[in-house]
């Protein structure tokens, strides 16, 4: 099962920076592609801390013990949020103005 959780989040990662690279483009800015990438970034999140919960503190890895309390692991989907704030952030305010003089 922590295989195919593990895997399944690298899918949705893979997922999130593919969908965040090709939401501009030569068709201009596609809000909706931008959007599912963040989608997936959270998906990534939860499964990340649904792992957590299930793996932490069973000595299946190091990293995961790391997360051994419900909080602990929650920090990894808040840790997602704070990322996709950021990247939106950094979009909004320096990409898309540049990206919006040369279109």
């Amino acid at each position: 099962m922590l295989t195919t959780l593990t895997a399944l989040a690298a899918v949705f990662f893979l997922a999130h920076v593919f969908l965040l690279f090709t939401s501009f483009g030569k068709a201009g800015f596609q809000k909706q592609k931008y959007l599912w990438s963040h989608i997936t970034l959270w998906i990534t999140g939860a499964l990340a801390t649904l792992i957590a919960i299930m793996y932490a503190g069973k000595s299946v890895s190091g990293v995961l013990d790391v997360f051994d309390t419900p909080g602990k692991a929650a920090l990894l989907l808040l840790i997602a949020f704070a990322l996709s704030g950021a990247a939106h952030s950094i979009v909004k305010l320096l990409v898309l103005p540049k990206y919006q003089k040369t279109a």
